[in-house]
């Protein structure tokens, strides 16, 4: 049995300069078609990827099934990144650094750089976390200098929260370091992951709201008091802010076109449920000053709900994404067709593992194995199956023929 690999991408995705030998340019479409057992570890020039070479019992090949260690000799391997580490040497500090601490300071200066040079909504978060830290800041000391447990409790959800929006402008200074040996498809994930911390704390804050309203309700008597409603309101103004900041994704259903959108958008849904929050408040302590019965109940039931609906969208969108389902965007269906295309050809005599996901939103990757007839000529089966998922919105594919 013999095994081939088949690797594309997209010409508008970032590609590597592979060398002369290889005889790819940048605009090929084939982006990597490599056999096992067709680079040999002697002395001569390694052969085209297309060509197709048959290994002799006297020579070890390069990738063999039967070989434990792998040994890539560096001028196949290493030219990838080599440009990439020097570009990337002068703002980001290698994983060499002899000292932990000057690693961090390296990357805390060059956050800082990238903040400078970053977009709008870049800034303006900064901003915001800087407007949270200041006001978190003073609640914590009014509330200790005047016992008021209350502010304390607030002031350290508010620190939490800023952690949290802290995370999410670590992952977009992050997002833009480009791809190195350890995260070879860049660090763009770390966006999404940012988004999902971000609605699984919305989520848990719903669950607390909603325990403190059924406190109430099983008391039967408010815990509100004049300070935590002045607390509320200048927590609210505070907020507002940021969702005037983030306006353009105040929306429950929001198509993502990137990761930097995800993150964005749960930024967004941070600040609009703490405002919910607060007004809520605010809402409950003028109906209960009205005398209206188990209004808090109400109000802080209301809240937990109203939260609930508006982060669950995001949190199934990002969990999604991280535990790799299949692409939303492409259809199920188209999946199907193609496949059945695909196994309807000829020379082919089985499609297995077929697996897509997405990376980020907006890059498709998948994979599949194709079983085909003994002696058949795996190009023309290979281009169309890349023109055909390539059409359907797949970035990048890696097929793997075997020959019984």
């Amino acid at each position: 049995m013999q095994s081939s690999m088949y690797q594309t991408q997209d010409t508008n995705s970032q590609q590597h300069s592979w060398p002369a030998d290889f005889g790819l340019g940048t605009s090929d479409r084939r982006y990597a078609y490599f056999r096992q057992s067709s680079f040999q570890q002697s002395g001569e020039p390694p052969h085209t990827p297309i060509s197709i070479i048959s290994s002799d019992s006297t020579t070890k090949p390069l990738l063999s099934r039967t070989v434990s260690s792998i040994d890539v000799p560096p001028e196949i391997y290493t030219f990838d990144y080599v440009d990439m580490e020097k570009e990337d040497s002068m703002s980001w500090p290698s994983s060499s650094s002899s000292s932990s601490s000057s690693s961090v300071l390296y990357t805390l200066i060059s956050m800082f750089r990238v903040l400078r040079s970053g977009n709008r909504q870049m800034k303006r978060l900064l901003t915001l976390i800087s407007l949270n830290v200041a006001y978190s800041t003073a609640e914590l000391g009014i509330g200790l200098f005047t016992g008021r447990v209350g502010l304390v409790s607030d002031a350290f959800h508010l620190t939490f929260g800023c952690g949290l929006l802290t995370f999410s402008l670590f992952a977009m200074t992050t997002s833009k370091k480009k791809p190195d040996r350890v995260y070879t498809y860049g660090y763009k994930r770390l966006e999404v992951l940012a988004a999902f911390t971000n609605a699984l704390f919305l989520l848990f804050m719903s669950f607390s709201i909603a325990v403190e309203a059924l406190h109430a309700f099983i008391q039967e008597e408010s815990e509100h008091k004049h300070y935590l409603i002045v607390s509320a309101v200048t927590n609210l103004l505070v907020n507002l802010i940021g969702v005037w900041f983030f306006r353009n994704y105040a929306r429950i259903n929001l198509v993502y076109r990137t990761a930097e959108d995800m993150n964005y958008h749960s930024v967004c849904l941070h600040v609009l449920a703490d405002s919910i929050r607060s007004s809520g408040l605010i809402l409950a302590s003028w109906l209960l000053s009205l005398g209206v019965a188990n209004a808090e109940v109400l109000c802080l039931g209301l809240v937990s709900v109203a939260v609930f609906m508006l982060v669950m969208p995001l949190f199934k969108t990002t969990a999604g994404v991280l535990l790799q389902m299949a692409p939303p965007r492409v259809p199920s269906s188209a999946l199907s067709k193609c496949l059945r295309q695909v196994t309807a050809r000829e020379d082919v005599n089985e499609v297995s593992q077929a697996r897509f996901w997405e990376l980020v939103p907006g890059h498709v990757v998948g994979s599949l194995t194709l079983q085909l007839k003994k002696g058949v000529d795996d190009r023309p089966i290979l281009e169309f199956v890349h023109g055909l998922y390539h059409d359907l919105g797949v970035q990048d594919l890696i097929v793997q023929t075997d020959y019984e």
